[in-house]
């Protein structure tokens, strides 16, 4: 308890130092949506551009739509087309511990996949219909905490799927980092995590770069503080660590969706936040820039 308290103080306090590499905040809008069912977004995906989006509730639905952006690239409104819900390959309804969705990711071909907490797991999405295909599971999958488990997933420019849970067990102990290629898991790479923080991965993307880019979040007991971390994906796992930023304790709302795009001046990051469907949170959509 007394850790958790320190290491609370800590991140109300502190936030990152002026690094060579990092991600500068350009600004951040709130998204009221009239479609009440609009909320809990754990997963973004956006095209090329930046503008049109993908954005997956952990209540099974997604939604499409367009970001209006200003003058700087920041986002400044919402265009909601459509919400469509997640439904078995039967095409009928998710039970309530099929339906913890939490990641989202789009191949380069269009392939839609989502990974969820509940029951542990990495399905194929149809856009169209919204149905499911369950992928084969990893067998580490079934021994995962029930609400701490395939927080994010990511698709590279090969197809290869990642993913990784929330927690690894123990402080210190690196988070397993799991790849999906010609229809087998592969875990033999891990991410490092801290001893001295509880930062906990929530969102996972590739950026056009080939690069992995990680969101943490780590909840205080005073509000939440978020960090990305980016990583080369070399022939032995994930090298050359980077971290973008870190916040102070309350700077933004619970970010939990993440994508990764690239304008004339570099790469981007938008994150969007889980307002957990309560009236003293937001859906946010927040706008960074990596600065080299």
């Amino acid at each position: 308890m007394l850790r958790r308290l320190v290491l609370a103080l800590i991140a109300s306090l502190l936030a990152s130092p002026s690094l060579a590499t990092e991600a500068r905040f350009l600004g951040s809008h709130t998204w009221v949506s009239d479609d009440t069912t609009v909320g809990g977004l754990s997963g973004l995906e956006l095209s090329e551009d930046g503008r049109s989006f993908v954005a997956l509730s952990d209540r099974a639905k997604f939604f499409t739509g367009t970001l209006t952006r200003n003058e700087k690239g920041v986002v400044s409104g919402v265009t909601l087309e459509k919400g469509i819900p997640l439904s078995a390959q039967d095409g009928g309804t998710l039970k309530r511990f099929e339906a913890d969705s939490e990641g989202f990711a789009l191949s380069r071909d269009g392939k839609a996949y989502v990974s969820f907490e509940g029951i542990h797991r990495i399905a194929q999405l149809d856009l169209d219909t919204g149905r499911l295909t369950d992928l084969p599971k990893h067998p580490d999958f079934e021994k995962m905490q029930n609400n701490s488990s395939l927080e994010g997933v990511a698709v590279d420019a090969r197809g290869t799927i990642y993913t990784l849970p929330e927690r690894s067990g123990a402080v210190g102990r690196p988070f397993p980092l799991y790849r999906y290629m010609n229809g087998q898991w592969d875990a033999s790479w891990s991410i490092p995590r801290d001893e001295d923080t509880d930062f906990l991965p929530v969102g996972l993307d590739i950026g056009p770069d080939g690069r992995l880019y990680l969101l943490e979040r780590w909840f205080t007991g005073l509000g939440f503080a978020s960090r990305v971390r980016r990583f080369d994906l070399g022939p032995q796992g994930p090298e050359n660590e980077v971290t973008l930023l870190r916040t102070l304790t309350a700077t933004h709302d619970n970010l939990e969706g993440i994508a990764v795009w690239a304008d004339e001046a570099g790469i981007r990051l938008t994150l969007v936040s889980d307002n957990n469907f309560r009236f003293f949170q937001r859906t946010e959509f927040v706008d960074y820039r990596v600065i080299e």
